[in-house]
C-alpha cells in the first residue's frame, strides 16, 4: 500500500522531470516551448469561452426551473423497473452537459445519503465513468470545425448508459 501512495505522490513530478530531460537531450528550448504551449492554451480558452458560458447558463436555468425534476418524473417508472435509484437520474442527465454542475448534484447526494451509502457509491462511480457528452462535442467539434459527427452522439450515449449500469452494479457489490 505504501508503494501506491509513493507512486501517486511522485508520478506528476517524475513525468515533468522526464519531459524536461527529454527536451534537453534533444536540444530543445524547453522554456520557450512551454511558453508557446501556454500561449496556445490561453487562446484556446478564449475561443471556447462563449460555448462554455452558454452551456453553464443553460444548465443553471434548467436546474432552477425544475426541468430536471420533470425529467426525473418521466424516467421514474423505467428506472424503477431496472432498479436504478431515482436519485441518480438528475446527476446522470446533468453530467452529459456539465461536470461541475453534476459535481454540485453529487455533493447534494452526499449530504442527503452519505458517501458510503449505495446511492453515494453509485453516484461517485457514475461521475468517474461517464462523460460530458454535449460539452465535449460542442467544444471539440466547434474548435476543429467538424460538421458531420456521424455516430459520435449515439456511441457516447451508449457508453454513458453502460457507465451508469456499471456504476450501479459495482456499487451494489461494494455496499
Amino acid at each position: 500500500m505504501q508503494i501506491l501512495l509513493f507512486l501517486s505522490e511522485s508520478i506528476i513530478p517524475l513525468m515533468i522531470f522526464l519531459i524536461v530531460t527529454y527536451g534537453l537531450l534533444n536540444r530543445q528550448n524547453v522554456y520557450q516551448d512551454f511558453l508557446k504551449g501556454a500561449k496556445d492554451g490561453f487562446f484556446t480558452v478564449i475561443d471556447i469561452l462563449p460555448t462554455l458560458v452558454g452551456l453553464m447558463t443553460a444548465v443553471g436555468i434548467l436546474r432552477a426551473s425544475g426541468f430536471f425534476d420533470f425529467l426525473t418524473g418521466i424516467f421514474e417508472r423505467f428506472a424503477g423497473s431496472l432498479h436504478i435509484p431515482i436519485e441518480l437520474i438528475p446527476a446522470a442527465i446533468v453530467k452529459m452537459f456539465s461536470s461541475s454542475a453534476a459535481t454540485g448534484l453529487l455533493l447534494d447526494l452526499f449530504k442527503t445519503y452519505g458517501t458510503d451509502s449505495f446511492i453515494g457509491l453509485a453516484a461517485s462511480i457514475m461521475m468517474s465513468c461517464t462523460e460530458t457528452i454535449f460539452y465535449t462535442m460542442s467544444i471539440y467539434f466547434m474548435h476543429v470545425h467538424v460538421k458531420k459527427t456521424r455516430y459520435t452522439l449515439s456511441g457516447a450515449l451508449f457508453a454513458t448508459v453502460c457507465g451508469i449500469a456499471a456504476s450501479i452494479f459495482l456499487a451494489s457489490k461494494m455496499a
